[in-house]
């Protein structure tokens, strides 16, 4: 019986040299590598500054927290996304906004035009699986004169904007392309998420990407924001270390949600074979399993590559066709019995008992519900061989012709 697992992280001994190096170095905490990785994920970006942070999530809530998100604030999130995009919201004490996904995914953009309210503050579209979003109509529609009407600014970091901030959770696109630009200067901010699972992995961790237009200066932001993620304080680590600079403030109770060397020099060696090597490879895989499973009429294919967009193949989301949720499970089922794992991503927000308990109803969001009911996640990583592919391929494919001839 074949044993592959669904989505193991990357350790090889490039990896295992500069972690070891960091350990040797004695700066295991923010330093001298997390700055490099700052600057270096600024540059593949394309935006205008970056902050690495300790989590996705917790980047999420902190651009919230800065741009005043509170209570009486309505914030839009995508009704198909991990339950992290919304529970930060929560934390706010701000109201969710669910609205329906495409047959792509993402967020749809008449659906955000019916949602918005002049409570809204804040748009979170989700890259999901990694393929981009189409954030050129989402910026064009909130610069548009008829949605800043509605706008109603109640702090001044708000009111310097002048409208509904897009705050972008590319927790799966990291080295997504839209219109030829790289996720991170696609809107206002984007985070990404480093976390174990992720094609870029530094264990755990994130990063904000700052790219806000005038007036605002991204590198004082990134000064600024470096301080409230560090319990407000005025001074990290490293600047205290520089002799007689010991000597620190506290400005704010801020929070704690720094990323360490060790994490850092993960990332360091991951960005630098990014494109060339772990991309390739995912999307290689991809290229497998649509080649397969594109000659049976119940597969239906995740769009990955368009003329203006291409993914960062974090997940291969294979729907089989015209089946319920709890074939889709029974065919899970037969494929773990074999010995391969796949996934489902992800059970849509407003079927957890959490915001299902608030009211939220899962029939509001049928396209969300619909893709959920059909949606196998596949083992997409990079040590994935490709003979290993085609025990995947075959493994799926007994499985749901399996169900579908009960």
């Amino acid at each position: 019986m074949p044993n592959i697992p669904f989505s193991p992280p990357r350790i090889d001994q490039k990896i295992i040299d500069e972690v070891v190096d960091t350990l040797k170095s004695g700066w295991i905490t923010t330093g001298p590598k997390v700055k490099r990785f700052e600057e270096e994920l600024t540059r593949y970006g394309g935006h205008k500054s970056t902050l690495c942070v300790n989590s996705g999530s917790g980047g999420l809530e902190l651009m919230l927290r800065w741009f005043g998100i509170g209570k009486g604030d309505e914030v839009i999130v995508p009704a198909y996304t991990y339950t992290a995009t919304a529970n930060v919201v929560v934390h706010c004490g701000a109201k969710v906004v669910f609205v329906d996904v495409d047959a792509d995914f993402n967020i749809r953009l008449d659906e955000i035009k019916k949602a918005i309210t002049d409570k809204t503050k804040v748009i979170i579209p989700v890259d999901l699986a990694g393929f981009p979003c189409d954030y050129e109509a989402i910026n064009n529609l909130v610069a548009s004169s008829a949605i800043k009407q509605y706008f109603t600014p109640t702090t001044e970091v708000q009111k310097k904007l002048g409208r509904i901030l897009i705050l972008s959770d590319a927790a799966h696109s990291v080295g997504a392309v839209y219109k030829g630009h790289h996720t991170g200067s696609l809107t206002d901010l984007t985070v990404y998420s480093f976390h174990a699972v992720k094609n870029l992995t530094t264990a755990e961790g994130g990063a904000v990407c700052l790219n806000l237009p005038a007036p605002f200066n991204n590198s004082v932001l990134y000064q600024e924001l470096k301080i409230k993620a560090l319990h407000g304080q005025s001074k990290d680590a490293f600047s205290k270390l520089k002799p007689g600079a010991w000597k620190y403030d506290v400005t704010e109770p801020g929070y704690k949600l720094n990323m360490t060397d060790i994490a850092a020099a993960m990332g360091l060696v991951e960005l630098a074979r990014y494109d060339d090597d772990m991309l390739k490879r995912r999307k290689e895989i991809f290229r497998l399993y649509t080649s397969a499973f594109s000659k049976y009429e119940w597969a239906q294919l995740p769009t990955f590559e368009t003329k203006e967009k291409r993914s960062s193949f974090h997940v291969f989301l294979l729907r089989i066709r015209d089946i319920s949720e709890e074939q889709r499970d029974q065919i899970i089922h037969h494929i773990s019995e074999t010995g391969v794992s796949v996934n489902v991503h992800f059970i849509p927000i407003p079927m957890l008992s959490f915001y299902r308990n608030l009211g939220y109803d899962i029939d509001k969001y049928p396209v969300s519900r619909d893709n959920f009911n059909r949606v196998i996640s596949l083992p997409v990583y990079y040590d994935l061989t490709d003979n290993q592919v085609s025990i995947v391929i075959d493994t799926v494919i007994a499985a749901v012709e399996r169900v579908l001839e009960t």
